[in-house]
């Protein structure tokens, strides 16, 4: 298709290979990462994923071969060919990835007429031609993670994918093609050594992980240009924060984010929303966020409330704001046709809505029935939606929840030759679908940050890459179904994998009925993912902790309140996050990738490096078997009880139990128990520590600020540094690395698990101490440093 090389110059990075058909650009981004662009569609490249490019200065060479070009860098050996066939080398010369170069041909689908499936409503699968295409040869050993949320296992060897954001409200299962986001991220692992793709093209794309014929995956789009990345670790862990640096990493969240969440369509009227404030402080159960579906609008007229329903929206919402209560509102994209309506109006005088190809203000049909579509990827168009986050900001609202913003119709998808303003580039819907919901967050985010002053909590339904600057995701309208949680690790774990560092799922399931077992087991996956809300539909059975026995309050009552001592840790790794990308849930082979055995764990997740959980998702199970991987020794959290990593054991699971193991060698830093954020001055941190095996060290950073402005990022914080070393006794060391942040800690408690002592001593002098059956527990108060000794 592109012909043969006719020549190739040097553009400071760039490396420009003129095709007898066109011309191509590889740009060395760092030695680990090259971009490949042809501009098949259009010589703009402006992507919506990655905003400020950095460019790392680093030596390469580049050579001319008989058969082609090598492009060598630090890390990589790339080589180019006629009809841009791409090899990809290690610098030792192993391969890592090369073109397909025989016929694509799919497996036989051996069928009867075509036309009589067609008529019975089957869905016939015929070969697709795309206009851009990459094919790489397929090797045994490849597994292949990423692509966000997609139904199916962790590894998605032998799946395929259509990259177009649908709201589908049928049960999602294993062979569900689309949801709710497109993140064009692929990741693969072979022989140990991790890549990734991103395939930066908004239009419709497809990735097949070797579904059409095991010889070879490809990725491809209906449209669009040939733009893709490749990003070279070897470690996952190196290709993750790769990726973010491209697309950008999830700011530091304000702390009650991270608190637990509970949500209904809809808690209204007024009176219903207050009881359910009020069951869970008299209940003793901790609570920080209620929200509200779109039965508070007037009309489901965005930015207005129903004031029969709730008559003083200001003073519920700062009577609740007492009680420690935040209250998230939806807001959706399409506006009601309706003269007299302030948004309607301000939109159809300003131009702001999308238009049919004539030039007409688009009309299709969705919650407030006639409605239009605000023109996200205009900038004057974000900027107004922005300021209407005034309007719920003055009502005591303290985040906004996106929904039906793929954009979603009653109608169906919308036209791909609706017309959209990019900033005065006109193009088509089948353009820019795929990032209608990132720049209605990108709105929402800017709005709320530019009139609240603080850090926006914005959650979105659809959405591209790069969405993680803006916004947490959440995984769409699931079921109450075991095959739901089970699918739901997965999910979240290779969300994570994208950058989608604030992520969950609906607990206890959106649509159908929660069954008491479910919702237990489901508040357990909850309690040590990011995102921790329980939400479900009208129609449906109450849902609250409360709503089924004692036995599931009870339960539910542990793990939010084992959620609330965690939340130091947790905010901890959103710290990290900021800064290298990584996810707060993770799967296995993030940090132990010479694991083979971790490649396909689709039912045990880290929290970060320290926690592995290994959830019941079965109904009816009382015990599972859990993998704890090698390099590592693992301590039962319940039981205190050591294992040796890289064997599998059987753990029995009643009902009030989730399987948690903590690694040696760590610190959890924790939380006295609250009923909300802000409840208490937390005065004293306490530490439960693991030490770790006898002859080893650890450390751990925790960090510390106001929990809720962007103070820090002008070094308004504290950070900790702990180390402990199990050498003749332990010996533990704090000590402050940064103290930028003016309410700190007057005291640290340490919890230290699977020690007996009889001596314990702080900067040198003999303290008192409790002393229990397996661990010991005191109190010290913070110096500079502190030099703690336990024999």
């Amino acid at each position: 298709m592109f012909g043969k090389i006719k020549s190739i110059r040097k553009n400071d990075n760039k490396i420009i290979v003129v095709y007898e058909n066109i011309e191509a650009t590889v740009e060395v981004i760092s030695p680990s990462i090259i971009n490949f662009f042809v501009p098949l569609y259009r010589k703009e490249r402006a992507s919506k994923a990655i905003e400020d490019l950095v460019v790392e200065e680093c030596d390469f060479e580049v050579s001319e071969e008989d058969e082609g070009i090598i492009i060598t860098t630090e890390k990589l050996q790339v080589k180019i060919f006629n009809d841009f066939k791409v090899d990809i080398y290690d610098k030792y010369g192993n391969i890592l990835c090369e073109d397909y170069r025989e016929e694509r041909k799919a497996f036989i689908r051996r069928h009867g007429n075509l036309d009589i499936l067609k008529l019975e409503g089957h869905k016939v699968v015929v070969d697709a031609i795309y206009k851009v295409m990459v094919l790489k040869k397929m090797e045994q050993n490849t597994f292949f993670y990423g692509l966000g949320e997609q139904t199916g296992h962790l590894n998605k060897k032998g799946y395929q994918y259509k990259l177009w954001n649908t709201d589908d409200p049928s049960p999602h299962v294993e062979c569900h093609e689309s949801l709710y986001k497109a993140i064009p991220f692929l990741i693969t692992v072979k022989d140990k050594q991790d890549f990734g793709f991103f395939f930066d093209n908004t239009f419709e794309t497809h990735f097949d992980m070797g579904k059409e014929n095991a010889d070879y995956y490809y990725f491809s789009a209906v449209d669009g240009n040939l733009d893709y990345y490749f990003i070279y670790g070897p470690e996952v862990k190196k290709v993750v924060g790769s990726y973010t640096k491209l697309t950008g990493t999830n700011p530091l969240p304000q702390l009650w984010t991270l608190g637990y969440h509970q949500s209904k369509f809809s808690y209204t009227p007024e009176s219903r929303l207050l009881e359910i404030a009020d069951n869970f402080r008299k209940r003793d159960i901790p609570c920080d966020v209620l929200y509200l579906d779109i039965d508070y609008m007037d009309g489901y007229r965005v930015f207005t409330w129903d004031k029969k329903k709730f008559p003083d929206p200001k003073g519920t919402l700062a009577g609740l704001k007492e009680r420690g209560y935040k209250v998230v509102t939806i807001i959706d994209p399409g506006v009601k046709k309706d003269k007299g309506y302030k948004i309607y109006e301000e939109g159809i005088k300003n131009s702001y809505f999308v238009t049919d190809k004539d030039g007409v203000p688009y009309v299709n049909t969705v919650w407030p029935g006639t409605a239009l579509y605000p023109d996200f990827t205009n900038e004057r168009v974000r900027k107004w939606w922005a300021d209407n986050q005034k309007i719920m900001m003055d009502y005591g609202v303290s985040g906004i929840w996106n929904d039906m913003n793929e954009p979603a119709s009653f109608n169906g998808p919308l036209p791909e030759d609706v017309m959209f303003n990019n900033d005065g580039l006109e193009v088509q819907h089948k353009e820019v679908h795929n990032v209608y919901g990132h720049y209605m967050s990108k709105a929402t985010y800017e709005g709320i940050k530019e009139h609240s002053g603080k850090r926006p909590f914005v959650i979105t339904r659809a959405c591209y890459a790069g969405t993680q600057k803006y916004s947490t995701v959440w995984t769409g309208d699931n079921q109450s179904l075991w095959d739901h949680l089970r699918m739901s690790l997965p999910m979240l774990m290779n969300l994570g994998l994208c950058g989608m560092t604030f992520c969950g799922a609906d607990i206890g399931g959106f649509s159908f009925d929660c069954t008491a077992e479910l919702l237990s087991r489901w508040v357990q996956v909850g309690t040590f993912t990011p995102l921790f809300r329980n939400h479900s539909r009208d129609f449906t059975r109450d849902q609250e902790p409360w709503a089924f026995d004692e036995k599931t309050e009870e339960i539910n009552r542990k793990y939010i309140k084992l959620r609330y001592r965690l939340l130091p840790y947790i905010y901890d790794l959103f710290w990290q996050a900021e800064r290298n990308g990584l996810p707060v849930i993770r799967p296995l082979l993030l940090n132990y990738q010479e694991d083979s055995n971790t490649y396909e764990m689709n039912d045990e997740f880290l929290c970060g490096d320290n926690i592995l959980v290994a959830p019941v998702v079965e109904q009816g199970k009382k015990a599972r078997m859990v993998y704890l991987p090698e390099g590592d020794s693992w301590v039962d959290y319940w039981t205190k009880e050591i294992y040796k990593g890289g064997q599998y054991i059987v753990k029995e699971a009643d009902l009030d139990v989730c399987p948690i193991f903590i690694k040696a060698g760590s610190f959890i830093p924790n939380y006295p128990q609250m009923n909300y954020i802000g409840e208490v001055e937390i005065k004293e941190l306490i530490l439960d520590i693991y030490p770790p095996i006898e002859g080893n060290k650890a450390s751990y950073e925790h960090y510390q600020d106001d929990g809720e402005s962007f103070a820090y990022r002008n070094g308004m914080y504290n950070l900790y540094e702990f180390i402990i070393e199990s050498k003749a006794g332990i010996n533990i060391t704090i000590s402050k690395k940064h103290n930028g942040y003016n309410k700190k800690y007057e005291s640290i408690k340490l919890c230290i698990n699977n020690v007996k002592s009889s001596k314990v001593s702080v900067d040198g002098a003999k303290i008192n101490f409790g002393k229990y059956e397996n661990s010991i527990e005191f109190s010290v108060p913070i110096k500079n440093n502190n030099v703690i000794e336990i024999k």
